[in-house]
């Protein structure tokens, strides 16, 4: 009986309500998806404006995926009665394979289509999304190739000159170096050859030292060079302040390091400013030395030189003169990534310690006076590119700069250096593939490209990480 009044009542109801009244069901779930897209935005905007990345809508997103379907199912259940049968199952149901199909479409799109930089930044809040990742080369290092026969072997490449090309000594030539044959008079021994990665007015004097050397080629510049025969002389500690620290975005390292010591010298401009110059493309992978000097001297009131060859007192010699310097460093940024290529820039060092302070765009700046990297790590992360580094001056600072360069202020110098460097530690530690490829490099740079193409095979055939030729 009292079933049947229930029903009744329920029938009065429906004949009371408007013919065009919407199903409460339907009025309710437009209400709740309504009042969950204005949290989602106003939560999102707040998200995004305090992190200024992408990836700080992931928890939005996830929020609204599963507070649909709740609020669909649970609407469902309190309306049952005013809904078909099982529809709240069939709703369920529905869900389900809704979720499926989404998961891979998403993930294809994720591993597919998604710009590599927006893949990187949802590991981190999904960790479980690194399975789906494209996979890398066997083993992480670059596919081994066939080494062409014939030609100077490993052994050879240890014993043979160091200097420029065959054609550049054999040339008879008035300037004080080996340089590459050039129309240049004799009048104008301070330019040096231009190179790819130099992109500079060079110095406009060269060492006193060097311009009384006779004209035969000069012997390869020693490790001391000027910083090291000054090194007695180093304070125990330097700091150099006042940068403007820029956390990096998606592989970003370059340009953001470029702003960093740009600001040094009182530059206003961001990463993002240096990054419209240094790569447009923002999927392009690297940003080379040579392209941030370039960038520096054409877009900037200082100057920027980058050399080959470097060594633990050169850096502190030019960070106690307080000059900014950036490295070129290779590693693991984090654990569980792969090996890869990083800039760096110097803030300090302490001997004490034997640490260097560096300001990290990835990892940070620690305490605020820049992460400490021990002496031995900074120059094993530094080696595999040769130790090559940039240094910032103010044009007026320049001779400043050449004094503590010593002979390296002239490339082919500094490359032969570089290839000396190499050649040692390729003695006592044949099976390390980053000295074969500083090998190859540094003869490269010196216009000796057969012998560098056996450097680069034997550095391959030892397996170098995939973003090494990055």
């Amino acid at each position: 009986m009292a079933e049947d009044k229930r029903d009744v009542t329920q029938q009065n109801l429906r004949a009371a309500r408007p013919a065009s009244a919407p199903p409460q069901f339907l009025f309710w779930l437009v209400i709740g998806l309504f009042a969950i897209a204005i949290t989602a935005a106003i939560t999102g905007y707040l998200a995004y404006r305090g992190e200024g990345r992408l990836v700080a809508l992931v928890p939005v997103g996830l929020a609204v995926v599963v507070l649909v379907p709740l609020l669909t199912i649970a609407l469902a259940i309190i309306f049952r009665r005013t809904l078909p049968r099982a529809f709240a199952l069939w709703l369920l149901l529905a869900f389900v394979i809704l979720a499926i199909i989404g998961a891979f479409v998403g993930i294809g799109y994720y591993r597919d289509q998604l710009p590599p930089r927006y893949q990187t930044e949802l590991i981190t809040p999904l960790p479980f999304l690194r399975a789906f990742l494209p996979p890398t080369p066997v083993g992480g290092s670059v596919p081994t190739v066939i080494a062409p026969t014939g030609g100077p072997s490993a052994l050879d490449l240890l014993l043979s000159d160091a200097s420029a090309t065959p054609e550049a000594t054999a040339e008879p030539s008035a300037t004080p170096t080996d340089r590459p044959p050039s129309a240049t008079p004799t009048q104008q021994p301070a330019t040096p050859t231009p190179e790819a990665e130099a992109t500079l007015d060079p110095p406009t004097v060269e060492p006193t030292e060097v311009s009384v050397l006779p004209t035969t080629p000069p012997p390869t510049a020693t490790p001391g060079s000027a910083a090291a025969s000054a090194a007695f002389n180093l304070p125990v500690s330097a700091y150099n302040g006042g940068f403007r620290y820029d956390r990096q975005g998606w592989n970003n390292c370059g340009p953001a390091n470029a702003a960093m010591v740009l600001s040094y010298y009182g530059w206003q401009g961001t990463q993002d400013d240096a990054a419209a110059y240094l790569k447009p493309d923002r999927e392009d992978k690297n940003v080379s030395p040579g392209e941030i000097v370039r960038f520096i001297n054409e877009q900037s009131f200082v100057r920027g030189l980058t050399r080959v060859g470097g060594d633990m007192n050169m850096i502190k010699a030019f960070v106690s003169a307080g000059f900014p310097v950036i490295v070129e460093v290779g590693g693991l940024l984090y654990e569980g990534d792969n090996w890869v290529g990083h800039y760096r820039t110097v803030v300090g060092y302490d001997d004490s310690q034997q640490v260097m302070l560096i300001y990290d765009t990835w990892l940070g700046i620690g305490d605020g006076n820049g992460i400490t990297v021990s002496y031995d790590e900074f120059d094993s992360t530094w080696q595999p590119f040769n130790r090559i580094f940039i240094v910032v001056y103010e044009p007026d600072r320049e001779s400043d700069v050449v004094r503590i360069l010593g002979n390296l202020a002239d490339v082919n110098l500094a490359a032969e250096h570089a290839l000396e460097v190499a050649r040692e530690e390729a003695r006592t530690d044949p099976q390390n593939p980053f000295v074969w490829f500083n090998i190859g490099a540094s003869l490269a740079r010196l216009g000796r490209y057969d012998e560098a193409q056996h450097a680069f095979d034997e550095a391959t055939r030892l397996r170098l990480p995939f973003r090494m030729l990055w």
